[in-house]
């Protein structure tokens, strides 16, 4: 059994123990901004964390700092474990981040701000892939070619029509002929015409009067001059 002075020792330095174990308001402050996002993922206010420390009655003494949660890239797909089966619940500062880097594809998917944050609080948050979609380009249309369209133009020149001499003659005389080549095998080398025996007129091969007058035959011309015959005035004998 202890002596009854040294039980009274004992309550002399009890005291000072409890008073040694007090903290201060500033020491209480930077406790509480080094952990600042567990206590706040606690639920717990600044002020009533500042009246713990100050009593001695605060669960963050000697505790280590929360680990920094790196922010995802921005539109990657969600892990396939979520923090909540993991156990690492985290704080709205890294949910709001999580959200700033993925900003664009959680509003795509319709959900709010606050609707995330309190998933992503309770580990249930999913982050949507950007499906951007492309589309299709359209087919060039078919290219018509026009049909080549050909023109033909007409002729310049115009061909000269010379009348045809008539079959036959009607000869009446001596060294007249029927035929133009009956008259040509008796001159080879001389020059044929045609007479009009009712005008007693000869006229040139080439003339449109030459083998079709209604009475005339073929005869050489210097037969023809030599019976009295004469050449038409405005014809020229062909060279």
């Amino acid at each position: 059994m202890l002596s009854i002075a040294a039980v009274a020792v004992m309550m002399a330095f009890a005291p000072s123990a409890v008073m040694a174990a007090t903290k201060t308001a500033k020491e209480c402050n930077a406790e509480y901004a080094a952990n600042k996002p567990a206590i706040q993922a606690s639920g717990q206010k600044k002020a009533d964390f500042i009246a713990a420390c100050r009593a001695g009655t605060d669960t963050t003494s000697g505790a280590a700092a929360p680990a920094t949660t790196t922010a995802p890239a921005k539109n990657t797909a969600p892990a396939s474990t979520n923090s909540a089966a993991t156990g690492n619940v985290k704080t709205a500062k890294a949910c709001d981040a999580e959200y700033a880097a993925n900003k664009d594809a959680i509003k795509k998917s319709g959900e709010t701000k606050k609707d995330f944050v309190a998933a992503c609080r309770a580990g249930t948050e999913v982050i949507p892939g950007d499906k951007s979609t492309t589309a299709a380009p359209m087919p060039a249309p078919a290219t018509t070619t026009a049909p080549a369209t050909t023109t033909t133009k007409p002729s310049s020149a115009r061909t000269k029509t010379v009348p045809a001499p008539s079959v036959a003659g009607t000869p009446t005389g001596a060294n007249q002929f029927a035929t133009e080549a009956q008259a040509k095998a008796r001159c080879p080398a001389g020059t044929v015409v045609w007479v009009n025996l009712k005008s007693k007129i000869f006229h040139f091969a080439g003339s449109r009067n030459y083998g079709n007058t209604k009475q005339g035959a073929y005869i050489c011309e210097s037969d023809a001059t030599a019976s009295g015959f004469r050449a038409a005035e405005n014809e020229k004998q062909p060279q």
